[in-house]
């Protein structure tokens, strides 16, 4: 089963990383998060990708081109143009890298990497959000519930603390940051079967997978929700990226389900 991944997207909200890069090549602990969304599918045995680039799609080619230099220890003998590779770390990878549009919305995007999924079950999600999400029981849902499609939800954790106050201000109870009001929202990692390209006819280009598509699927009752109770961070901000950062360098990165 093939895994797409949306990364082509402009990232306005990270415009301090994302004036240079694309979102999905902004780092975490060294590497790019779109490495991070990739090796929590390869822990589960998927290793073929195909990959929707948008905005300064350059650069994620360029990574993957010479993705077995950026991982190597290697001597440059420039007077006779030759080059010794030492050793090198690669991955297990087949990535496709779809050219979707700069303007293309998701479902534009979606819709553009029909031929390369073969018409199979495919994984689809973002290229900004990491989880410690179980693929393979997520799978196991999703086949079991014979649905057309499948989202992974979420519980956002609130911002701030919330306080339980008498009439006299006197605090009867603090919690630190609660899961929010119990609202479960879209996380992302998708389970998609052929059929939902049937909801992505005609000109898609300016259509957020989420607004049309995915609303159509529902009433159609052909969308199921698998709830995921574990960690989930997507980088929107630039306050996101920092603790993303701090988790990973204090070893504390639960989306890191490979050794």
């Amino acid at each position: 089963m093939k895994v797409v991944i949306l990364a082509g997207g402009l990232g306005t909200r990270l415009s301090e990383e994302t004036g240079i890069r694309p979102k999905p090549m902004v780092e975490i602990g060294g590497k790019p998060i779109l490495w991070h969304i990739m090796k929590i599918y390869s822990h589960y045995g998927f290793n073929e990708f195909v990959i929707c680039l948008g905005y300064k799609g350059y650069m994620i080619k360029e990574y993957f081109a010479n993705y077995f230099l950026h991982q190597s220890d290697v001597t440059i003998d420039l007077a006779n143009n030759k080059m010794e590779i030492h050793n090198s770390d690669a991955e297990n990878w087949k990535v496709t890298l779809v050219e979707t549009g700069v303007d293309t919305n998701t479902a534009g995007r979606i819709k553009k990497i029909k031929k390369y999924v073969d018409g199979e079950t495919f994984m689809l999600t973002y290229g900004d959000g990491v989880a410690n999400i179980d693929v393979a029981k997520l799978i196991t849902f999703h086949t079991k519930s014979n649905k057309m499609a499948t989202l992974t939800s979420i519980q956002l954790p609130g911002r701030f603390g919330n306080l339980d106050m008498d009439d006299k201000g006197v605090v009867k109870k603090f919690q630190e940051k609660p899961i929010g009001d119990g609202i479960w929202i879209n996380g992302g990692f998708f389970v998609l079967n052929k059929e939902i390209f049937n909801y992505l006819e005609g000109d898609m280009n300016e259509i957020q997978w989420e607004k049309k598509p995915l609303i159509e699927i529902a009433n159609d009752g052909q969308l199921n929700a698998y709830a995921h109770n574990g960690f989930w961070k997507c980088m929107d901000a630039i306050r996101d990226k920092i603790e993303l950062e701090e988790l990973w360098d204090s070893g504390k990165a639960e989306w890191k389900v490979w050794k």
